[in-house]
């Protein structure tokens, strides 16, 4: 009886053991998962008397801050944080790491990588009265038409200055990533003859072609010097029209044209990141059970967790050889919890206070 006691106890032991290590390894790749990533921060500095390679670093955490509080936030929004402090951006940083360094003609450059810590960042904002935006990059067709209210004529692929340089100028920054319509004879065809009703044609014909989700068509109506717009912003579950004008402005200068493009994708931009704004101030308590069925279930319901920006923070409230027990905080409502996770095939029963993962 006394052998089959310690027997017991010893394989509970091992149990608890190789779980308590699986948390504690997965544990570790959290920091990562909770940090944001700026690779690529290009700095040149002329190697002078007074040079200093600490001063050098300095210049790529601010561009590097720069670069994600861009990703994360609306353009409104951006005034609130241009006077961020040096010492502020440092607080911010989990770590760095110098990709390459190099000296050519006197001159000292170097290509920066930095990783910024999720709370801290969300913190600063939050103080800043700032909702972020989940970082989500995706693919949207682009289908820009210039109509010449004057002349009764559309220009969509030839002669369309706002299509041969729309993918000329990016940003490290921005989420969105367009995919220009090929040269069909038939889809101008059929948007000619649609002028008349163009408003309030919805171009189903032509996005389904292309299998994706979101799009964006853009209607630019040239009268004189006078550049009216409308955008219909197409997401997989939205419409969003968007109406501005540009007086004076003439679409055959190529400087204007260049102003135009960077303020139409600030606006499409600013559309997609209030999508996928996080209400900090929404701080939704949840508490959810997860069996040992399978051993590995808790470690891979935890890598969806850190995959999650909407999850501000989570523990492990309770721990025994048939459950574990998660404290969960996400920022948004149950459904949205509940739909997040559905599509990652992750389904509970919510019948009770304590969330089964089923």
């Amino acid at each position: 009886m006394f052998w089959f006691t310690m027997y017991y106890f010893k394989r509970l032991y091992i149990l608890f053991f190789i779980l308590a290590l699986n948390i504690f390894f997965f544990s570790t790749t959290k920091i990562f998962a909770n940090s944001f990533e700026i690779n690529s921060i290009e700095i040149s500095k002329p190697f002078q008397n007074n040079f200093n390679k600490n001063a050098v670093i300095d210049i790529g955490f601010k561009k590097a801050f720069s670069q994600l509080i861009n990703t994360l936030v609306k353009s409104s929004d951006l005034k609130k944080v241009d006077k961020v402090k040096l010492n502020e951006i440092r607080s911010m940083i989990d770590s760095f790491s110098i990709k390459e360094e190099k000296f050519i003609n006197e001159t000292y450059y170097v290509n920066l990588g930095v990783s910024f810590n999720k709370k801290k960042i969300s913190y600063y904002l939050e103080k800043k009265n700032i909702f972020p935006s989940q970082a989500i990059k995706e693919n949207f067709l682009f289908i820009p038409i210039i109509i010449d209210e004057t002349n009764n004529d559309l220009k969509i692929f030839s002669n369309n200055k706002i299509y041969d340089n729309w993918n000329k100028i990016i940003k490290k920054y921005h989420l969105i990533n367009y995919i220009l319509p090929t040269e069909d004879l038939e889809d101008l065809k059929l948007i000619k003859s649609k002028y008349e009703t163009i408003e309030k044609y919805d171009f189903k014909e032509i996005i389904k072609k292309y299998f994706l989700d979101n799009c964006v068509v853009t209607l630019i109506f040239k009268n004189g010097q006078e550049i009216r717009i409308l955008s219909k912003i197409i997401t997989k579950d939205k419409v969003v029209i968007k109406n501005n004008t540009f007086p004076e402005l003439e679409l055959g200068n190529d400087e204007k044209i260049e102003f135009l493009i960077n303020e139409l994708k600030i606006i499409y931009e600013d559309t997609w990141k209030e999508k996928n704004q996080i209400n900090t101030s929404i701080k939704l308590p949840l508490v959810v059970r997860v069996d040992h069925v399978i051993s590995s279930k808790p470690i891979e319901f935890e890598k969806i967790l850190n995959e999650l920006d909407l999850v501000s923070n989570y523990s492990i409230d309770k721990l025994n050889k048939n459950h574990t027990f998660y404290k969960i905080i996400f920022n948004g409502s149950s459904s949205n919890f509940i739909n997040i996770m559905k599509n990652k095939n992750y389904i509970f029963d919510t019948q009770k206070k304590i969330w089964i993962l089923k």
